[in-house]
């Protein structure tokens, strides 16, 4: 948070690894809101968190939500962001960020925030500047350890043009090919989404 103006943090004095924000929507506001305080303090009592807050009103909601997003604009501000969206089994979800740090060290630092329940995992290195070292101790290191666990080295934002060549990663031959074979079938003109393409 130190790169991201106008937002207040809700848990000031709790230095924790992992936050995670969860947004309910009902039709008993003051029911709701029970149930939720409920749950907070079962999870404190088990063990399952360590602290926790409850937005009170619309505007601590948006800050809490302003801090989730604004983790992207922040980033930029460190200089160079080399940013991944990759899908992991959530039991293996943050072990690529620890073993990030560990081989980028010094000279960068490593993010990760997403999608708890469906394995989505933003990956974010940051860096003063673009950097050709910086980069050979990420790739391909960020793609064989996400194709090791079974993962995708796309998931939210899509393959896009940079990963296109990438794709073995994640998908067999076969399904590659059949992938191009949907897509003429139904583009056989490639009108459609013309400048993104597979290999």
């Amino acid at each position: 948070m130190r790169h991201l103006e106008g937002v207040q943090n809700p848990l000031p004095a709790s230095p924790y690894k992992f936050y995670v924000l969860i947004e309910t929507t009902g039709s008993d506001e003051s029911y709701d809101k029970a149930k939720l305080e409920a749950f907070l303090l079962r999870s404190m009592e088990d063990g399952l968190v360590a602290d926790g807050v409850i937005a009170q009103d619309i505007s601590q909601a948006s800050n809490f939500w302003r801090i989730r997003e604004g983790i992207s604009e922040a980033s930029v501000k460190v200089g160079a962001v080399y940013k991944y969206d990759l899908s992991i089994p959530v039991e293996k979800l943050y072990d690529i960020v620890e073993e990030m740090r560990i081989r980028v060290g010094d000279n960068a630092e490593v993010l990760g925030y997403g999608h708890l329940g469906d394995g989505n995992l933003h990956l974010n290195i940051l860096s003063s500047k673009y950097d050709e070292s910086v980069l050979a101790q990420i790739e391909p290191f960020v793609y064989e350890w996400t194709s090791a666990q079974r993962g995708s080295i796309s998931a939210e934002h899509g393959l896009g043009l940079m990963k296109a060549e990438k794709i073995h990663y994640s998908k067999s031959p076969e399904a590659v090919q059949l992938m191009v074979s949907i897509k003429k079938l139904l583009d056989p003109s490639s009108i459609l989404n013309p400048y993104k393409v597979l290999p």
